[in-house]
């Protein structure tokens, strides 16, 4: 057990760079990954399932104790990187599927590799677990009606299908963790440090299956979309800390709403997108599953080494009123 708690804090810290080398050889060789393109939505399950394993009632405590940071940050992570990618989709012209992928990817909830950012970060953790909790369970209602408003001109949307789709992949293997957790919570314990291999496991060949799937496409339309995606993640974790800093919330929660409304789920992207736009709208998922892994720690390591000023500032608007 020893050895596989190691082996799992060596893949949890070095994500990126598995995720990165996989894609590389997955989109140079494709060929033997193209037969694990099946089982993208299972791998999901499995990593949602780990999450549900790792959900305490405490994680939900600040729901209720402070509401107002989580009803802030899950605002901001459903308006601002739907709307972002809209209108990047818009200003870099981007083919129909493309644009629609990247508004899938705005659309979704945060990504729990979030959680592991916002603690390197010295942000407010119990937050950030909040944060994509309450998204995630939000998902089914809140993903397929942003993208029947925002994407619907592109690609056509079905909402009760992808709500049936996020159901199945998301809130059923949840659960299911939850209720593990609650029948055998020793077990559980005593095996929880080896869930994050699982986890990094499962989206490593999740990437590796839908870039060999798509290596040609990537190779003609490859540029546009990691601009397109560096863009869209640029700008939600810049929004998501400044809308955080107009509202007066003190830096510990700036920096978890930031790295959660600009860290979203793309493995939910890649599953949704493969099953209901077709494989190349999977596209700014799959290098949101990269480049995300890129970001977030660079992020997370700059404020890592900046002091956390835990005093609030009053709101813009208040302080106007004052004057």
């Amino acid at each position: 057990m020893k050895v596989l708690e190691a082996i799992s804090n060596v893949a949890g810290k070095y994500f990126a760079v598995w995720v990165i080398l996989i894609a590389l050889i997955a989109f140079f060789v494709p060929a033997p990954f193209l037969v694990l393109k099946g089982y993208i939505t299972i791998l999901l399950g499995i990593v949602m399932f780990g999450m549900g394993l790792t959900l305490k009632a405490v994680d939900f405590k600040i729901v209720l104790t402070k509401p107002l940071p989580v009803i802030i940050g899950v605002c901001a992570q459903f308006m601002i990187m739907p709307l972002t990618a809209f209108g990047i989709a818009y200003l870099l012209n981007l083919p129909a599927e493309l644009a629609a992928g990247l508004v899938l990817l705005g659309s979704v909830p945060g990504g729990t590799a979030s959680n592991v950012m916002v603690y390197l970060a010295k942000g407010n953790v119990a937050l950030s677990i909040a944060m994509t909790s309450v998204s995630t369970l939000l998902a089914p209602i809140a993903t397929p009606f942003i993208l029947l408003w925002l994407a619907g001109q592109w690609m056509p949307v079905d909402p009760m299908a992808m709500f049936m789709s996020i159901i199945q992949v998301i809130i059923i293997p949840i659960v299911l963790g939850i209720v593990v957790r609650k029948l055998a919570p020793s077990f559980v314990d005593k095996s929880i440090h080896i869930i994050p291999l699982i986890s990094v496991l499962a989206i490593i060949i999740i990437v590796s299956a839908v870039v060999a799937g798509n290596a040609t496409t990537i190779a003609s339309a490859g540029l546009i979309i990691f601009i397109a995606v560096m863009l869209h993640n640029a700008f939600g974790l810049m929004l998501g800390y400044v809308t955080a800093r107009l509202l007066g919330l003190d830096e510990s929660n700036r920096r978890a709403i930031s790295i959660e409304v600009g860290m979203q789920n793309s493995g939910l992207g890649v599953a949704l997108a493969t099953a209901h736009f077709g494989p190349l709208a999977a596209l700014p998922s799959v290098v949101g599953a990269v480049w995300h892994n890129i970001s977030g720690p660079i992020l997370a390591t700059y404020w890592s080494k900046k002091r956390v000023n835990t005093e609030v500032e009053v709101p813009v608007q208040l302080e106007s009123i004052k004057r």
